[in-house]
């Protein structure tokens, strides 16, 4: 296993949830845990066996404690953890279900890592043991302020000739600033060494679009991804892989999972395992443990097949784990590839 660090960058919130497929509003409480896409990440790594240290800004207070304590459980570095601002982001989340989608309110506007200061987060020190960084497009989309921390990071990260990976995660909500995704990320992905999104976030943030494809329709195949990822190795010559996750959305309850990995250098394509999801308990963090098990796999040297087999099983296995989290084992997503996808009691 590798020894030095992976370092992840992001907001941490609270997630309020409704019980039992409730609505908004139909419910008399909320199922409350944390969660947030560098955070998922961070976890997930933990679980793998990686060192992981997770960088964000929380308030001094109770519900900034519950934050931390909820990720040191995993064994994760909060050392860097700044303990600024006033408050904790909040997320509702209404889990769909069959023809009814899920549906998420934020609440983070004035969060705390909102108002993180530019220069008050000692890259050079976090970056003395890594040799990751993994940050998304989420956090460029929180604020000015986090925007400009962020690049600091990938710099910082750059010069430290450490691999950074990015996941585009466009969150058309949050970009409220006067300033939309399209200005703003490339400027940061061009750093980048990898690069993940979803079957629709270049679209929305880069305007390429795979052809023949319809997300809605449950009509996702890898090879329309080609032409994607060709686009996006043209567009960012410092790209070494590119991967993006296919879901194929038949209902909120049922979709189909696959995923690419496209090597720019080579321009070789590799597609990873379908797996038809019938019963979803939790879909939210999916692209988050995509996005760990290709960390993991990269880390440790295994092939471009390989790496894109286990991200795609890792993210399939999310999707019956409730929470942000992906909680799953090597040894859990190892079995799904062998063939242990049957449900069948283990005893």
């Amino acid at each position: 296993m590798v020894k030095k660090t992976v370092v992840t960058f992001g907001e941490i919130m609270l997630r309020l949830s409704t019980p039992d497929f409730q609505l908004i509003g139909q419910n008399s409480s909320y199922d409350a845990i944390y969660g947030g896409g560098e955070a998922n990440v961070a976890v997930s790594l933990a679980i793998f066996a990686h060192r992981v240290c997770y960088v964000t800004c929380l308030p001094d207070n109770p519900l900034g404690d519950g934050a931390v304590n909820f990720l040191r459980q995993y064994g994760i570095n909060t050392t860097f953890i700044q303990r600024t601002g006033s408050r904790v982001g909040i997320y509702f989340l209404e889990t769909g279900v069959a023809q009814r989608p899920s549906r998420v309110v934020y609440d983070r506007s004035l969060s705390s890592i909102s108002e993180v200061k530019p220069g008050s987060i000692d890259w050079d020190a976090i970056f003395q043991n890594a040799d990751w960084f993994h940050w998304t497009g989420i956090t460029p989309a929180i604020s000015k302020n986090a925007r400009d921390v962020c690049l600091e990071a990938i710099e910082a990260a750059k010069k430290a000739r450490i691999t950074i990976s990015c996941d585009l995660n466009y969150r058309k909500n949050l970009w409220k600033y006067g300033k939309t995704a399209a200005e703003v990320m490339p400027d940061l992905v061009r750093l980048a060494d990898i690069a993940i999104g979803n079957e629709e976030d270049a679209e929305k943030v880069f305007g390429i679009k795979a052809p023949g494809s319809s997300v809605e329709k449950g009509k996702v195949r890898a090879e329309d991804y080609l032409f994607v990822a060709t686009k996006l190795g043209e567009k960012f010559p410092n790209l070494k892989k590119l991967a993006i996750t296919l879901r194929g959305s038949i209902s909120a309850s049922h979709n189909t999972w696959s995923g690419i990995l496209y090597d720019c250098p080579s321009k070789i394509m590799y597609a990873g395992p379908q797996y038809d999801i019938t019963h979803i308990v939790d879909r939210v963090g999916g692209g988050d443990a995509f996005a760990s098990g290709l960390i993991h796999s990269i880390r440790n040297g295994k092939s471009d097949q390989d790496s894109i087999d286990f991200a795609v099983a890792a993210s399939c296995l999310k999707h019956s784990i409730s929470g942000d989290f992906n909680l799953a084992t090597v040894a859990m997503v190892e079995s799904l590839l062998k063939g242990g996808g049957s449900g069948r009691i283990q005893r």
